[in-house]
């Protein structure tokens, strides 16, 4: 039996916020804001299938990728391909619209896309990097034990959350809530906190006041 397949975007996405993962990959909800537009327009030279080859690099934009045995699938923003004297080395670069994060899930992200560039061109990918919109500068990532047992645990719990099919409650955290998009559709200000039947009645009461 295969492995429900995951998208890549969906293990940043769970990282992030597992509700929010659920909303996306498996209510199909979407709405903008403004990080998201500011998002896609970083993407705009990276989402057309392209390669440009200067100084020793090939940089190839929206590689499509898949691993079968993790049951992955998903697109790179940017595969650079350095050249060696073993044959060409790939390279990804994630584009990110913000300023690096504390937590990993960028970095979760970029490695899922470097385990798929290994089982295409059967090549380790010791290094990636992410590029942040608003310091206009490249983090580099090393593809350590760490990073990759992280990414793997990530991939599993994903795919047992998608296939659960059961959307996650919501837990309001101000920082992340606000930013996110779907905060109007997740609502997790009125879902995060008990309401008892007497508030109920009460709120009743007031409306037909």
């Amino acid at each position: 039996m295969e492995s429900l397949p995951v998208a890549i975007s969906a293990l940043q996405h769970y990282l992030y916020c597992p509700r929010q993962c659920a909303l996306i990959h498996l209510e199909q909800q979407w709405a903008e804001n403004r990080h998201t537009v500011e998002g896609q327009l970083l993407h705009t030279r990276t989402d057309k299938p392209g390669s440009v080859a200067r100084k020793g690099v090939r940089t190839a934009t929206a590689l499509p990728l898949h691993h079968p045995e993790l049951g992955l699938r998903g697109v790179a923003d940017v595969v650079e391909f350095h050249v060696t004297p073993c044959g060409e080395q790939p390279y990804p670069v994630e584009y990110k619209r913000g300023r690096p994060k504390q937590h990993r899930a960028d970095e979760v992200q970029l490695c899922a896309q470097a385990l798929c560039l290994e089982h295409i061109f059967n090549r380790t990918v010791r290094e990636g990097a992410l590029y942040y919109g608003k310091t206009h500068r490249r983090k580099n990532v090393p593809m350590d034990e760490e990073l990759r047992a992280l990414t793997l645990q990530t991939i599993a719990d994903t795919r047992a959350m998608l296939a659960s099919g059961v959307t996650p409650p919501p837990h309001y955290e101000r920082r992340k809530c606000e930013a996110c998009s779907l905060l109007d559709i997740c609502q997790p200000q009125w879902f995060d906190r008990p309401r008892s039947v007497q508030h109920w009645l009460q709120a009743q009461m007031e409306t037909q006041a």
